[in-house]
């Protein structure tokens, strides 16, 4: 019997993407056309993967163990033809970074600068995620390179640490949490926090509070802005506000449980599908980038 990998990857993405509908559009094709498809390869294995009789469309108990194992030949088709592109001209035809908001853009658009003054002919997406996020994107797009903060170990990811970043947690000196002395728990669920949100389905930053009054924002420059408002209080990366504590514009909140935290980013691509040209160009400018900006900015 002889497996249609086309087939085979029009099943995952209905899966991935929740229907027929959303799969088309990711694979750029007709409805018709991604349903025909997998029709065709349940009747090849004369069984049903489908149960297209509720809602949305969900696997059978036989589609959930082939789908389990087709992605892997899906895998190890992806990296086939990368190995095969190495052997050519070595330059992939699209590369998808993902990198966490909390980091300086600087270097990302640095990276993407050079890579556009050496005529680099792939086509290069970055998209900017939050926490959990980043790694939910990562692994939803199938893309090449990250940059995260909260990495979960994979054995088919190659992390590797970038310098550490430090976060204080601060508020407009005008908000009543800046004139006091030592903060509690107790006091900080009475006020306001600000946070980021991600688009995973993990929840809330390990490092928020747990109090009632929370206000999700677009991302760090929102939160800044509101920080300086008074809206509230929130954790934000040193590098980005290490001025406006020194001349007074934000205050750091001293709260008993500790003001400050480290992180290690991790720069993170997959082991099944080895980067290509391009791909290890890009990774050799971040890690120059992101570690020139960040010791720059007195990170460690």
């Amino acid at each position: 019997m002889s497996i249609d990998l086309e087939s085979l990857a029009a099943l995952d993405a209905v899966v991935r993407h929740g229907g027929f509908g959303r799969a088309a559009q990711h694979l750029r094709k007709v409805q018709s056309a991604v349903s025909y498809q997998v029709r065709k390869l349940e009747e090849q294995l004369g069984l049903a993967l489908l149960d297209r009789e509720g809602y949305r469309v969900r696997l059978t108990p036989a589609g959930e163990t082939l789908l389990a194992e087709g992605r892997r030949l899906l895998g190890n088709a992806a990296r086939f033809e990368a190995l095969a592109r190495q052997f050519t001209d070595g330059w992939e035809p699209r590369l998808l970074l993902v990198a966490d908001g909390i980091l300086s853009l600087d270097a990302v658009l640095s990276a993407l600068k050079t890579l556009a003054d050496e005529h680099v002919p792939t086509r290069v997406q970055v998209k900017i995620e939050f926490m959990f996020g980043v790694q939910y994107r990562f692994e939803k797009e199938q893309a090449d390179l990250m940059i995260v903060k909260d990495y979960e170990p994979d054995r088919q990811l190659h992390a590797e640490p970038l310098p550490e970043i430090e976060c204080v947690l601060c508020t407009s000196p005008d908000h009543p949490l800046a004139a006091v002395g030592e903060v509690d728990l107790a006091l900080l669920h009475e006020h306001v926090e600000l946070t980021v949100q991600d688009s995973s389905d993990r929840g809330d930053d390990r490092h928020m509070f747990g109090g009632d009054r929370v206000y999700y924002l677009s991302g760090f420059s929102a939160k800044q802005q509101a920080l300086h408002m008074g809206l509230g209080y929130g954790w934000m990366p040193l590098y980005m506000v290490a001025d406006e504590l020194a001349r007074g514009a934000l205050v750091e909140v001293r709260y008993r449980g500790g003001s400050r935290y480290r992180f290690t980013p991790m720069l993170v691509q997959r082991l099944n599908k080895p980067l290509g040209r391009a791909g290890r160009r890009l990774a050799e400018l971040l890690r120059l980038g992101v570690r020139v900006r960040m010791e720059g900015m007195g990170a460690r």
